[in-house]
């Protein structure tokens, strides 16, 4: 087996993994595939196009029909603004993060490409990988600013307001909008840092629960839209020592290395996208 060498597929004779969950304790700090731990403590629109289009929405993000119901209109434009992430990041970092949590350790940030289209690809276990993510990865770690895909009900009020304005935009994952997975598409032919949640939801649960096929199909979409793009999708497994991540508890960062998105068929989506979803799986467990 090739143990999550990014020059091809984990499966590349299509044999799909069976489902298991070979997990270490949230904190038991069994390095495996996490390497260089850094510590923080806390003392410191034609006829064919709208069928394209629509097809689009089928095969990247649900893989299946949508019952004729018609993708909610979610406007996808999003921006980063450097002033408002210069101070929003550091206060993060350097005052809210520290005094929060009692200690926060990061693992593997030399797996971080500094250069070129990626997908980070962490868990999600609390609304604080929103700050975890951009703390581990960030702007001032890696020269490059993050664009969440976030739910569109999330960016509403104030909080859709700073959302919009540090780089995301929103998707309604049960209606998917076109705008969105377009905009998507469109960062990454950009060279753009794109986060995505791959559980598609908040889980308590250690283990990494089953992930969605839309990283996957949008991933393989945009290596297939331009020459040599060469994606690379980055797992990532974050640990809090308590669920629901209270106060004074401890985070944990593990940062995996990177699956090269044209090492999968891109002739054949579907299959690629079994193989790209099983393998991303098995290196976030791996972590």
């Amino acid at each position: 087996m090739n143990l999550l060498d990014p020059s091809r597929p984990l499966y590349a004779t299509g044999q799909l993994p069976s489902d298991f969950d070979n997990q270490t304790s949230p904190l038991g700090y069994e390095q495996k595939a996490c390497q260089k731990p850094v510590y923080i403590d806390a003392v410191h629109s034609s006829a064919g196009q709208a069928e394209s289009n629509a097809s689009l929405v089928v095969r990247v993000l649900k893989g299946s029909a949508l019952h004729h119901s018609q993708p909610v209109a979610v406007p996808a434009d999003s921006q980063c603004s450097s002033w408002l992430a210069s101070l929003v990041y550091p206060l993060g970092r350097h005052i809210v993060a520290p005094f929060y949590f009692r200690r926060i350790e990061i693992n593997g940030r030399e797996n971080l490409p500094r250069t070129g289209p990626i997908i980070l690809a962490p868990t999600h276990r609390s609304r604080w990988d929103a700050m975890m993510i951009p703390y581990a990865a960030g702007h001032d770690i890696t020269g490059r600013h993050l664009r969440f895909m976030v739910s569109a009900d999330e960016v509403r009020g104030l909080q859709g307001w700073f959302i919009r304005r540090l780089g995301g935009f929103p998707i309604d994952t049960k209606r998917p909008a076109i705008a969105s997975l377009r905009h998507g598409v469109e960062l990454l032919q950009d060279g753009q840092a794109l986060v995505i949640f791959p559980e598609g939801n908040i889980f308590r649960e250690t283990q990494v629960q089953r992930l969605k096929p839309g990283l996957a199909r949008l991933a393989l979409q945009a290596e297939a839209s331009q020459p040599d793009l060469d994606i690379k999708v980055v797992p990532i497994r974050v640990y809090y020592s308590k669920p629901f991540a209270p106060w004074r508890c401890r985070v944990k960062v593990c940062i995996g290395q990177p699956l090269r998105v044209a090492a999968y068929d891109l002739k054949m989506p579907k299959q690629s996208a079994q193989l790209l979803t099983a393998d991303l799986k098995q290196a976030i467990e791996a972590l």
